[in-house]
Order: C-alpha cells, then structure tokens, then sequence
C-alpha cells in the first residue's frame, strides 16, 4: 500500500466541519471532497484514486498521514478531531475507491478461447448448468458428481449423459438468506467405508433459529441411508438470524476440520463456551481429540481448534507442506486468508482490516499482541469463498498455488505460496460468475462451480 500524494492537500478548514458519529462517505465529503473532489477525483487537491504516490507504506502509514498530518506539505493533523475508528475508516473508504477506479482486469470466458495465464494457459467449458445456488461440489470414484443447491437439494451428476437425480431422504436444512445445505465432504476412506459427509443449517425446534451441523450417511440407489450424527450442538447455542454460517470440511488423516461462522454475533467469536466463529476438529465419526488445545479448559467448546474467525467459507489442507489455510469473509473490506493452528486467536471482532456494511468506522486496530495476522487480506471485499491447494499435473507451474474463489468479484486468484509465505498473487478468471467452489480432480483438472448462472465449468490445459 502506499499513501497518495493527494492527501497531502486536505483543506485546512476541514477540522471545522468534523461531523461526530457520521459515517465514513459522510466524514469523506464534510472533511475532504472540498479539496479531494465529491469522488475523489481531485479539485483544489490532488485525486485520490489516480494512482499517483509520494511514499510507500502500508495501511498504518495512511492513517499516520490523517492523524498526524504533514505541515511541511500542507497537510494538517487530524488526530485530534478524528477517533482511531475514524480514521481507520476513512482509510478503508479510500482503498475502496481508489480499487474501483483502477480495477484489476482478468479474463472472460468467452467461446472456446485460449485463455494466457503468467505460468500456465487453459480453457473453460461448462460442463453442467441449470443448477440452483449450488454451494459444494465434489467428484466420486466412479466419476459422478455430488452437488448441493443451497436451498436442500443433493444432486447426482453422471457427466456423460448429464442425468441428474436428487438424493432422497437427506436431512431438512434451515434454506433462508445464507443458510441451506451447505458442503460436501468424501472422506480419504471412502471407497472401503462409503461415507458421504454434509454441512447444513440445522433448524432449532422453534423454526426460527439455527446452526451449523454435520452428518454422515450413505448414497444406495438414489437415497440416503444408515445417516449417523458427526456434529450438533445443543439447542441453547441456536441463534436467530440469516447469515455466517460457514460451513467448510476438511479431512486430514482420521481428523475432520471444519468451520462455523460467528452467525452475526461478532462477540460470541472470542467466546470460547461458543461453538459459533470458529474452526473446529473432531476425529471423523464425531468423537473428540483428547489433544484439542480447549478441550481441558472448563466451559470450553471441547470441539474448539482456532477461534476470533468472522464467516470462513474457503479451507484448505495442503498434503506436501501440512499447512492449513483458510480464507474468511471480512465486514465491509477485510477479507483474510489465514494459516491455521491450533488454538490461536484470529482476531475478530477485535481487530480488523474493514469496516460496518453502513458505513461507520468499526475499530481502529489491525493488530494486536496475542492475535494472529492473516497472511494477506482484501480490501475492498472480493467475497472469498471456495479453496483449495493445487497440486496436480494438468498445470504443473501451479503447484504450490492456492486457488481461491470469490462471489462478489466473481474471480479465481492464484495465491503463490512458499511455505507459509504469500510471494504471488494473480487474476486468473473474471466474471465468470459467483464463484462458490473450486475443486482439483485426481489428474489435476479444475472445476468451477459458480451460482448466478448455476454451473460447473472445467478448466483444462490448452493444448
């Protein structure tokens, strides 16, 4: 990040016109746009969205700027007429506007084109359509495909014939604003076992509250069957309310991680009697690893791996490194991808890079003693959702890559890593639609699964 040469320029009258409690536009337009511009664009100041820069620095920097000012330049201190949060989402206003007027451009899928990646080209095909907010997609050992539609349905996809058919008997999910049936786990044994694993909003009694839950159970001629309980909390921990439920699964040996959003209640996120706002671990039939890092501590969830995660809706284990990554919703700007470890604290809502959905400044630290940072974060928002590590043969210089999906940029980035170091980030897919999940076959193949259309897309090397 670095701080534009245009804030240098903040009218010096601006301290007079300080709105207290406004939102972030608000404060823009009552301290700024005078010099700045009502969009930014530049006036008696400089543009703040021009990508123009007089110093490199992060975030903090940027906020040192508004705080402390810089009188040799012009620029007056704000520290005393502005609160931390303030500034902290003034910040955050600014990067908002400034990556809305340089967007970042990445291919469109378009015909049978040849798309050109820096390390690697390949096409897109839609392979499936016509599916209902899907949210998961996974591919069985005899090829066919598992798909959940958020609204409750379990689809099996032959991909030859394109014939599909929805699992009967599968469990009644809570299907209102972000909650329904949700991921997809086939665990490392399943063709000796047959184990189907599903995530889901389970429906408190009082058909108005919920929580994430987890079952498994068998698919035999088209039904499920034999349907045994991984995870369900009591009731008391329900909540009313439509959104952050999470719900990511991943196995690593005889263990199942997987994740719960902080279901709008940002506090219960670093209460640790809470299962909401967390990663979790449990051995795969739903017993409890006696090593769980909370499992000793009285009133803990003993299911608790990490705590302080906002809504995380990518995880992702890495078999060659053994790292365990996630990617996490933030509020308004903030989304996190994290390394995963055991009984550490992520932060929420105590520390963040974004702000209120309204507006208004949240919190002004991005840090603190104690608290884990994410290994990069997004601001604005891309909506991350759906991870995986590649490591196939298809595209073998995306080896150690992350691919990561998102909804409301409607992209697929390629994150770099080594070891536990991000060194690379790039757009590889744009607007292909609201990319939900991202899965890499056994000969290394990508598929998309995408709602608004509801597809699978496969992306093949270009020969």
């Amino acid at each position: 990040m670095k701080v534009s040469r245009g804030l240098i320029f903040v009218c010096w009258l601006a301290s007079a016109l300080m709105v207290h409690g406004a939102k972030v536009p608000e404060l823009y337009q009552s301290l700024c746009a005078s010099c700045h511009g009502k969009e930014m664009e530049g006036g008696l100041g400089s543009s703040l969205v021009d990508g123009e820069w007089i110093r490199s620095g992060d975030v903090d920097e940027i906020a040192a700027v508004i705080r402390e000012g810089m009188p040799d330049r012009g620029m007056p201190a704000f520290g005393e007429s502005l609160s931390e949060e303030e500034i902290r989402g003034l910040v955050i206003f600014i990067q908002e506007k400034e990556a809305g007027a340089n967007p970042i451009a990445g291919p469109t899928p378009v015909g049978d084109e040849v798309f050109e990646s820096k390390k690697e080209s390949f096409r897109l095909e839609t392979i499936v359509d016509d599916l209902e907010l899907p949210w998961s997609l996974k591919k069985l050992p005899d090829g066919q495909w598992l798909v959940s539609e958020r609204g409750g349905r379990l689809l099996l996809i032959d991909p030859t014939s394109g014939e599909r058919v929805a699992v009967e008997g599968i469990p009644e999910v809570y299907a209102n604003g972000q909650g329904g049936l949700l991921d997809i786990g086939i665990p490392p044994n399943f063709e000796k076992t047959g184990w189907v694993y599903l995530s889901f909003s389970d429906p408190g009694s009082d058909g108005e509250s919920s929580l994430t839950a987890i079952v498994r159970g068998r698919i035999q001629g088209g039904q499920w069957t034999g349907e045994e309980v991984v995870f369900r909390a009591d009731e008391e921990f329900y909540r009313r309310g439509r959104v952050h439920f999470g719900c990511r699964l991943v196995f690593v040996g005889d263990y199942l991680y997987f994740s719960i959003g902080d279901r709008g209640a940002m506090d219960q996120a670093q209460d640790l009697s809470r299962p909401n706002g967390k990663i979790h671990r449990i051995f795969a039939d739903g017993t409890i690893p006696p090593d769980n890092p909370f499992v000793d501590e009285p009133g803990a969830f003993p299911t608790i791996w990490t705590y302080g995660n906002r809504n995380p809706q990518g995880l992702a284990y890495d078999e060659v490194t053994g790292l365990l990554w996630e990617t996490e919703h933030g509020p308004r700007g903030g989304d996190e991808l994290n390394l995963i470890e055991k009984g550490l604290n992520y932060g929420w809502p105590l520390v963040t890079y974004g702000m209120n959905y309204n507006g208004t400044p949240m919190v002004a630290r991005t840090s603190m003693p104690g608290m884990v940072d994410p290994v990069t974060y997004w601001t604005p928002s891309l909506a991350v959702c759906g991870l995986v590590m590649y490591r196939g043969e298809a595209f073998p210089n995306w080896n150690g890559s992350l691919l990561s999906g998102s909804l409301a940029k409607q992209q697929l980035r390629r994150l770099e890593m080594k070891d536990d170091e991000l060194i690379e980030q790039e757009l590889i897919v744009d607007h292909l639609g609201r990319l939900r999940d991202v899965f890499v076959d056994e000969d290394g193949i990508v598929y998309l699964l995408t709602n608004g259309p509801g597809r699978i897309v496969r992306m093949s090397p270009a020969e």
